[in-house]
């Protein structure tokens, strides 16, 4: 005589018999996708998973799980399997000026889209934060990314940035005049805070000062004290960060006087040692640094230093910067692209890796960093349930060689592909 079996268990049975039973990904919803990476790396203070998988529904990421774990869930995109996986990368310094973004509002969307393939999603940029362009071309671009006219990342923008009164630094002077004259140069408090509050209301969601700006054939003009002190409290009032473009060490201590938040570029070419209270003051305040190492040989080129000379110094300003991450100063990741011609970040990541920076800090300077210095830790940088669906695909481990951060096979924004190699 057989054993009774409880209902549970002949339920059990005949779900089995019937081919009913599914992953629990699977009976959670039908419509959850599965991208597959021979690694995943969750976050850069997360242990890696080998053949991982990331679990995505509508935008966002529902789980990290084992390869197992998810059998016969769908792919998201089956290109995009067999990779290296990372959380989506933030560019904290670019520009969109260039010709490939020129009258955005009327512009063809594959001209646009192809412009921002060149400049960031082809490396595997999810989000770009444009730190001085043309304000309103930049939100018309911005407008048409977000309704879906064309792939591209999520665009953030800090406007027209504020210049010393009559103080247009010499390297933009190349620029359509017609831009150069929207460009706000407060001679008082009063002209910077309309200057604030008029870009914050037209959609940025920051604010730019160029402390000091080199001249021709002169002294560098240097915004008054009181104007950039203004401009950081209204700014601040706003909810908003604000970047600042300090040039030299006067500037790094106005920055610091004004109470700015973020130093687009460090003191390069500043010959070291950079001091070493004014660093301790940069990291006690709480100020993030973009190290954007490949725009001072860039510009050492430009000028036509001779090669040997151009190195020594770049390799001080990637010593001194290295003594700033190693001692706990935080670094935002980002490269100036727009600015520079060659938007290829690979330079940068190696020059990174010589002022000391493991990968997995690099990572962190894409990721995590960034999503923490906005107040998007619960939304963006890391791998896990309840984030947006933001994810590089690389090629390779960037582990095993931090020039592999730029060998993306696919990015990812809010589980849609808008880049694949």
């Amino acid at each position: 005589m057989q054993p009774t079996r409880s209902p549970l268990l002949r339920l059990a049975a005949a779900l089995l018999c019937c081919g009913a039973l599914t992953t629990p990904a699977q009976a959670a919803d039908p419509a959850t996708r599965a991208l597959r990476g021979v690694r995943v790396y969750p976050a850069p203070d997360a242990k890696p998973i080998d053949n991982g998988v990331v679990l995505v529904r509508e935008g966002r990421i529902v789980d990290v799980v084992s390869r197992d774990a998810a059998a016969g869930v769908p792919p998201l995109a089956p290109a995009c399997d067999g990779g290296v996986l990372v959380a989506g990368f933030q560019n904290s310094h670019v520009h969109l000026n260039g010709a490939a973004f020129a009258h955005a509002q009327t512009a063809k969307a594959a001209t646009l889209e192809a412009g921002l393939t060149a400049l960031l999603t082809r490396y595997g940029f999810t989000t770009a934060f444009d730190i001085a362009s043309d304000r309103d071309n930049t939100l018309a671009l911005r407008t048409r990314v977000n309704r879906g006219e064309l792939k591209g990342p999520r665009l953030l923008t800090a406007g027209l940035p504020l210049f010393p009164h009559g103080g247009l630094p010499a390297y933009i002077d190349h620029f359509d005049p017609a831009f150069l004259a929207k460009l706000p140069q407060p001679d008082s408090v009063a002209a910077a805070l309309a200057a604030v509050r008029q870009n914050l209301d037209a959609g940025a969601e920051a604010t730019k000062l160029f402390l000091v700006t080199p001249q021709r054939n002169q002294p560098p003009k240097r915004i008054a004290a009181d104007i950039a002190a203004a401009a950081v409290t209204q700014t601040h009032r706003r909810g908003r960060l604000v970047f600042a473009h300090p040039t030299d060490l006067d500037g790094v201590r106005a920055a610091l006087n004004a109470g700015v938040d973020i130093l687009a570029h460090p003191p390069l070419g500043v010959p070291g040692p950079w001091p070493a209270d004014l660093m301790d003051a940069l990291r006690a305040q709480g100020v993030h640094m973009v190290p954007t190492l490949k725009l001072l040989r860039y510009e050492l080129a430009k000028e036509k230093v001779p090669a040997p000379a151009a190195e020594a110094v770049l390799q001080d300003s990637v010593r001194e910067f290295g003594r700033f991450a190693a001692a706990g100063g935080q670094v935002l990741f980002g490269t100036d692209v727009d600015y520079m011609e060659d938007s290829d970040p690979t330079e940068e990541y190696e020059l990174l890796a010589q002022a000391g920076l493991r990968p997995l800090q690099i990572l962190a300077a894409l990721t995590t960093t960034p999503a923490e210095r906005w107040n998007e830790g619960s939304r963006r940088g890391r791998l896990r349930a309840g984030m947006d669906a933001d994810i590089v695909v690389l090629n390779a481990d960037p582990a095993e060689s931090v020039r592999h951060f730029a060998d993306v096979k696919c990015t990812l924004r809010g589980g849609r592909v808008i880049f694949s190699r």
